[in-house]
């Protein structure tokens, strides 16, 4: 594009003539920006993150979550659907009253798509909370040794039964937007190896199952988003050091007692713009 406006305004310069066109419909196209349509649960909506959105506040989502962060920084018209709580089947039903299923915001129009989905389909945030022990060894449970008793992975079984489910999220968006680009948003690292307790309170196990659950999750999404031609932002890698366990200034997502205006187990405002500038960044990418 450089180029071809570099000889363009060599050719003004060269034959003193100006090139018009016969309308102004070419010039305004492209002027356009990218339609951005944001689906997901409280992972994108970031509730509690100041501003909250007072267009659907049921939804608890904020106007600093990622998908505005991404906007921002592309210049893109944004449609942010993500809803606190949501599963998969909220992308095509209604969540509450008067909400629109998710999947509505989506057009032929639509240039891109970004989806988080899954975390409240397998239950891995209510996994979390009933895997606290305030206490230390011995007193208490392991989630950890609950959900593998007898030689299977419960959580990871879950995950596994509900793959089919995101295949079909990422063959409707398609079917729906079939000229975006659909890029797949990873849930990040939220425990490091053998956790922090009492800080954060799960015993070492329970801390290192936790977050090979979130991990195995991730694998799951990316292998979907592979095989569907979508692009997956690993947000994995950017969280390193910036876990719940990490010094309050240094957290991306919040512990189970809040260090800032955001919900517990949930992206901070500084968590939200690191995975907005990656999805902004692999948009680029990918254009």
């Amino acid at each position: 594009m450089k180029t071809t406006l570099r000889t363009a305004l060599a050719t003004v310069l060269a034959t003193g003539t100006i090139w018009a066109p016969a309308s102004g419909t070419s010039a305004s196209a492209a002027a356009e920006p990218l339609r951005y349509v944001a689906l997901g649960d409280s992972y994108v909506a970031a509730p509690l993150v100041p501003p909250t959105d007072p267009a659907d506040l049921v939804c608890l989502r904020s106007l600093s979550d990622y998908p505005h962060i991404a906007a921002k920084a592309l210049g893109a018209k944004l449609t942010d659907v993500s809803c606190s709580g949501a599963t998969s089947d909220h992308l095509s039903t209604a969540q509450h009253r008067g909400t629109a299923p998710q999947y509505d915001a989506l057009t032929p129009d639509t240039d891109i798509v970004s989806v988080t989905i899954g975390g409240n389909d397998t239950d891995l945030f209510d996994e979390m909370l009933g895997c606290v022990n305030l206490l230390p060894q011995p007193y208490g449970t392991s989630c950890a040794e609950e959900n593998t008793g007898g030689g299977t992975d419960k959580v990871r079984a879950r995950i596994d039964a509900w793959a089919p489910a995101f295949a079909a999220v990422l063959d409707d968006i398609a079917r729906r937007a079939p000229h975006a680009e659909v890029f797949v948003v990873g849930y990040g690292n939220y425990l490091r190896t053998d956790g922090c307790h009492p800080v954060q309170p799960f015993w070492k196990q329970d801390a290192n199952y936790l977050q090979a659950a979130l991990n195995h999750l991730g694998t799951v999404l990316k292998k979907a988003a592979e095989e569907h031609g979508a692009a997956f932002v690993d947000t994995y890698t950017l969280s390193i050091g910036h876990d719940i366990c990490a010094a309050p200034n240094d957290r991306y997502t919040e512990g189970l007692i809040p260090t800032h205006a955001a919900a517990p187990l949930h992206p901070n405002a500084p968590g939200a713009r690191s995975v907005g500038e990656a999805l902004a960044a692999a948009v680029r990418a990918g254009r």
